[in-house]
């Protein structure tokens, strides 16, 4: 999906491998080996420190949010829709657009509670399923098995867009740094953006 967009994208398994990211998407799968593998690694203190936009969708929500990584401030119920038996597809609201977006819920997450800095970008039947905060976009379903490519649109302008801010200087890394070198800009590198697949 991301490739579709024009961004270049590469997998993620080590810390090391986040230097130089413009953005990250962590997809689906099963949140307790996520998680377990994250600090097997030290993957989860090295997205801690990542100053890039993150994309969160299903598990990829667990992980973000306050009991886990607490980087995102919601607090999401594993399978909270069913066991994979239950797995279904739905037409949701999204914010300012009369069509609708298709969702795939498989073992989703439900938000059971969110902060007042999130922002509630898709709902069904009520319920928010995609949340913005910030840089972050989270998803209780799984975007990228439709043919819609909004969500991923949504991030990737995210993405761009701090790209696109003039480098910054520093003795640390903080956004925009790595060390004291520049980062470069989009323009620099043809408007690609580095995601994890």
């Amino acid at each position: 999906m991301l490739r579709r967009l024009g961004a270049e994208v590469v997998e993620v398994r080590k810390p090391q491998q986040l230097d130089g990211l413009e953005g990250l998407v962590v997809p689906g799968g099963e949140s307790t080996t996520f998680t377990r593998l994250m600090r097997l690694y030290g993957l989860d203190e090295a997205l801690l420190r990542f100053t890039g936009p993150v994309l969160g969708t299903c598990a990829g929500m667990i992980v973000l949010d306050r009991n886990h990584l607490g980087l995102v401030d919601l607090e999401a119920e594993r399978n909270a829709y069913g066991r994979q038996v239950a797995s279904f597809e739905a037409d949701l609201e999204l914010a300012g657009d009369q069509r609708p977006l298709r969702g795939v819920f498989i073992r989703a997450p439900r938000v059971r509670e969110a902060g007042p800095e999130l922002e509630v970008l898709a709902e069904r039947e009520g319920e928010p399923v995609l949340l913005r905060q910030g840089r972050f976009l989270v998803a209780s379903f799984h975007p990228e098995l439709t043919e819609d490519t909004r969500v991923h649109e949504l991030f990737l302008e995210t993405v761009r867009g701090r790209a696109a801010q003039p480098p910054v200087r520093g003795s640390g890394p903080v956004e925009g740094v790595r060390g004291n070198r520049e980062v470069p800009s989009a323009d620099a590198t043809n408007g690609s953006v580095n995601v994890r697949a």
